[in-house]
């Protein structure tokens, strides 16, 4: 049986309620989309009278510049003594929480599709009530008919007035663009919220550790190798490679001392141009994550024809309707041509990205391979400076392979910029930690070891007291020193300077041998100061030749102050004086 042919309901469905708060809701938090809307409905479209309520409330804000938040909604009604009649402050919470996964244009159409047809319901019945009454004449009913379309004309512009005025309404002068939204960094001057971006690069060529080490950056809110981070959910779609991932976690956890938190991964391909996009573009909707990367462009549209604009156009406004349902930064991973410089297939793409990031690297192994990031394209902003990264090899822990060696993975570390902090995991890094995070300085060891804990910073119990210790040490120091800085400043040298602790000896040995407070040290005679450590020199090896780091280098070439190697060339340079893989904890230098 046709829907149209059963009887008619006064009272709309949840679904046609649904489409309303769409709209409404949808409106609330992108109040630029009210134009528009108002080219499609009016208030007299809603079928529920309290909707009506709401969005004349919401469009008088609108056009006097106003917020549109659910607050100021709230009491703009108040004001107007409709609060009630709207259903209240609970059912005005339920409204701003609908916003569709599409605009709210998308659902204007919708109910104003609903209101048309039960325009023509109404007709109908005032159709068969005069046709049926006991004084009914015939062509009484065409008057009904002619009502309606005059009706309908009038609606129909009542709408927008007139959708040209509506369109010129939506243009800016200068002065406006200062209300426009800037946009917002999340990773310095690379990557934005509410922007499409690419990273691209050959097969093989670290494109996935360098994204996997800006997703951990923005889930945790650490600094990225210098550049400002905001912290936010990452939502990373592993379509390529998703064995391997859990292994690059691992070793960039270990190796920054924490978890990565923040970042969810999903171990499968979501096809853009099928049904389940929309699916997670809701998913989406309701997470509200700051960044969601797509590895690999090509896994998540599998029959596309890259080299067609059309086609690919389509894939590239899915990915637009991803963004805007977040206003996230949607990061996707896609292999270069042939050519090795630009992204593989059809230009459609780039024009639609505020960033583009090429990334490359030379060398045969993780010693002497150097990744560069070049940034191709920055659409408001000068392109920046490339960044260059050499790898750390990192020994997964209880991980072995069948034939007994250990599981290992890499991770990056910038050659652009010599660290200003110090190391991670050491327990000078978790002092800074500590004094960031303003932890009480007279705290123990036990509330530190919950303390890390809780955020998942992974370190040794003995680090962790020793930081203890030199943190309460050094507090201490800095009490004396804030009790001198309050001395008169006008107090004698004489008074100012300390009296060395007497350390034992007979009276007046001081002054026969002012030097004799001075504890001895091995080595030398009584008094002298300490001797200076000897020069780290290369290990010697076996058959007495020059080992491989020591070739070709001159009696100047700076040593690694860990192994007492030769430095790489390019580390040397940049100022360095250890190896990227010596741990300065236990003078090891790996192989790798």
């Amino acid at each position: 049986m046709n829907p149209r042919d059963t009887g008619d309901t006064h009272a709309p469905d949840s679904g046609a309620m649904d489409v309303e708060l769409y709209v409404i809701g949808g409106c609330m938090h992108y109040p630029r989309h009210i134009p528009a809307v108002r080219a499609v409905i009016q208030g007299g479209d809603f079928a529920r009278p309290a909707h009506e309520l709401i969005w004349d409330a919401l469009t008088h804000l609108y056009d006097n510049g106003e917020p549109t938040t659910p607050i100021a909604v709230r009491i703009e009604l108040e004001k107007r003594k409709h609060l009630t009649r709207a259903g209240g402050i609970a059912y005005l919470v339920q409204v701003g929480d609908y916003v569709g996964p599409g605009e709210p244009t998308y659902w204007a159409e919708q109910v104003r599709a609903a209101a048309d047809l039960r325009a023509e319901a109404d007709l109908g019945r005032r159709i068969v009530q005069q046709a049926t009454a006991p004084d009914a004449e015939p062509g009484q009913a065409v008057t009904f008919i002619d009502d309606y379309l005059q009706r309908q004309k009038e609606r129909a512009a009542g709408r927008s007035g007139d959708p040209a005025d509506a369109l010129l309404a939506e243009l800016l002068d200068a002065s406006s663009l200062d209300n426009m939204p800037t946009l917002e960094p999340l990773v310095g001057d690379l990557l934005h919220l509410d922007t499409l971006a690419r990273i691209i690069g050959p097969s093989g060529h670290m494109k996935s550790f360098v994204t996997i080490d800006i997703a951990g950056h923005v889930g945790t809110g650490m600094k990225w190798h210098g550049h400002h981070v905001k912290q936010g959910t990452v939502v990373y779609l592993v379509a390529e490679g998703a064995r391997g991932i859990r292994q690059r976690v691992r070793a960039w956890e270990k190796h920054h001392g924490l978890k990565m938190t923040g970042v969810l991964f999903l171990p499968r391909p979501v096809q853009a141009r099928g049904p389940e996009w929309d699916t997670l573009i809701e998913a989406m909707r309701r997470l509200q994550p700051a960044m969601i990367v797509i590895d690999t462009q090509a896994r998540v549209s599998v029959g596309v024809e890259e080299n067609s604009n059309t086609e690919l156009g389509i894939v590239i406004e899915r990915m637009d309707d991803l963004r805007r349902a977040t206003e996230a930064c949607v990061l996707l991973i896609h292999h270069t041509g042939h050519i090795g410089e630009h992204g593989r297939g059809a230009s459609a793409a780039k024009g639609a990205l505020q960033s583009e990031m090429h990334v490359s690297k030379k060398g045969d192994n993780a010693k002497n391979i150097v990744v560069t990031m070049k940034v191709g394209k920055q659409k408001d902003s000068e392109e920046g400076n490339d960044l260059q990264f050499g790898l750390k090899v990192v020994t997964l822990d209880g991980e072995t392979k069948p034939d007994g060696r250990p599981v290992t993975s890499v991770v990056l570390q910038s050659l652009d910029q010599r660290p200003d902090v110090p190391a991670i995991g050491t327990p000078e890094w978790l002092i800074r930690r500590l004094d960031t995070d303003r932890v009480d300085i007279r705290w123990g060891s036990p509330r530190v070891i919950d303390w890390c804990r809780d955020r998942g910073i992974q370190m040794r119990k003995d680090k962790i007291e020793e930081a203890v210790r030199m943190r309460k040490r050094r507090g201490s120091f800095d009490e004396l020193q804030d009790a001198r800085n309050d001395l008169p400043p006008d107090l004698p040298r004489d008074l100012e300077t300390e009296t060395p602790p007497n350390l034992g000896g007979t009276p007046g040995e001081s002054e026969q041998n002012p030097r004799s407070n001075i504890p001895p040290t091995t080595g030398g005679g009584p008094g002298d100061g300490p001797s200076k450590p000897p020069s780290p020199r290369s290990p010697s090896r076996e058959g007495g030749g020059v080992g491989e780091d020591e070739k070709n280098t001159t009696p100047n070439t700076p040593l690694c102050t860990i192994c007492g190697t030769a430095l790489q060339p390019l580390r040397a340079e940049r100022g360095y004086d250890t190896h990227i893989g010596c741990d300065p904890t236990t003078g090891s230098h790996p192989a790798a």
